[in-house]
């Protein structure tokens, strides 16, 4: 039988991240140019790992493995999975953590000596949790591995300072030994854009969630951000939704990565979306609030594979077959298409340009005025160099 537990509660003699919350919302706060700035320091992994590929329990693992993830673990200290589970949807629709990032924790986690692991999560407001964790599958890894899942709808609560003011947040969020961050990198009809930085939402009662859209979003994500630091963040860029949090026009990335600075996270999320970092805004103001750096860079993505592992692009469909309808693609690996299909999505341009993509095309000669995308069509007039080049690069071409 599945436990899904709907009574708050954490457990006393746990070591928390309780000391590291404190820590970070009693530096001393000052006014500049009309913002909180929080002064200080903080100790961020400044590597990124990166796996392509399409099995989300393989490539947890070995992103785990290759981090040394179970040296972030407090000795005696507790694991807390965070997913997302905003609806209730399958996660190959493009909205949800699928169940093999959580199997693959799990086991990582549990090999590692970690006893006390509990998956977390409440969903929107207009959902069933309990539905959600059903319809994603969560209860059947729940069952195999006898985790317990905890409803945070029904979680205690306990009031933080932030940079807004109060914000209440659920005890077994705050309370987690090691909270590992488990977020969707997908579009959102609000925000534009959600993946670390946004997913921590789920970690608040219902009330506050509403609340949180009455200040507009921006502003309580970023305070949020600055109080509530997962020790680990796991993005699941598999299929991720091109434009909405409820998923229907999932993008096949087939793209895993792992780091430790949501904010880093989100800004390399936000070029991967062919977004720059001033179309998301609470990405900028996290960073003002003192939840991480808003920059990254080649050398800090450390690569496990090569993105011809993330396989072949299947059929484009909906969206992304009208977005494309001018493409001519041949043998393209999942990530560099699904950077083109983003990139069109959000340019104004290009969708009625000539565009070539794939391994097919490597080492012939493009028609005149035509667009290639990548190394492997790099015989165009024009080409946007990378293996993958990003979405943000694409679409400055565009």
């Amino acid at each position: 039988m599945v436990r899904v537990h709907e009574v708050g509660g954490s457990n006393p003699l746990a070591p928390t991240n309780r000391q590291r919350i404190t820590e970070i919302t009693s530096r001393r706060k000052h006014k500049h140019s009309g913002s909180f700035v929080y002064e200080g320091s903080k100790n961020f992994m400044s590597s990124i790992y990166n796996i392509y590929g399409t099995d989300s329990y393989s490539m947890t693992q070995k992103l785990l493995d290759a981090s040394d993830a179970k040296s972030l673990v407090p000795s005696g200290g507790s694991v807390a999975l965070k997913p997302n589970l905003v609806v209730a949807g399958h996660p190959d629709n493009g909205a949800t953590t699928h169940a093999g990032v959580l199997a693959g924790c799990i086991e990582y986690f549990r090999d590692s000596g970690v006893r006390d692991i509990s998956i977390i999560e409440g969903s929107w407001v207009g959902d069933n949790t309990s539905r959600a964790m059903k319809t994603a599958g969560y209860d059947e890894i729940c069952r195999k591995y006898d985790v317990p899942f905890f409803d945070l709808k029904h979680d205690k609560t306990r009031s933080v300072n932030t940079p807004i003011g109060p914000i209440d947040i659920c005890v077994r969020a705050l309370d987690a030994g090691l909270l590992v961050n488990l977020p969707v990198l997908k579009g959102h009809c609000q925000t534009v854009m959600t993946c670390a930085l946004k997913n921590l939402k789920g970690c608040l009662p219902d009330k506050e969630k509403r609340r949180f859209h009455s200040l507009g979003l921006t502003k309580p994500i970023a305070a949020l951000s600055s109080v509530l630091k997962a020790g680990l963040v796991i993005v699941d860029s598999i299929c991720g939704d091109l434009n909405f949090e409820e998923g229907g026009n999932p993008v096949q990335t087939h793209r895993m990565y792992l780091g430790t600075d949501p904010v880093q996270i989100d800004a390399l999320g936000c070029s991967l979306m062919g977004l720059s970092t001033g179309q998301v805004p609470y990405v900028k103001l996290a960073e003002q609030y003192g939840a991480g750096r808003a920059v990254f860079s080649e050398s800090d993505i450390i690569n496990l594979n090569e993105p011809v592992n993330a396989g072949k692009y299947p059929k484009s469909s909906g969206r992304a077959a009208s977005l494309t309808r001018n493409v001519h693609e041949d043998s393209a690996c999942s990530a560099c298409y699904a950077g083109l299909v983003r990139a069109l999505y959000v340019s104004s341009k290009g969708k009625s340009r000539d565009i070539y993509i794939g391994q097919g095309w490597q080492g012939k000669k493009l028609p005149e005025g035509a667009l290639g995308i990548g190394k492997c069509c790099s015989g165009g007039d024009v080409c946007v160099k990378g293996c993958p080049p990003s979405a943000r690069d694409i679409a400055e071409k565009l």
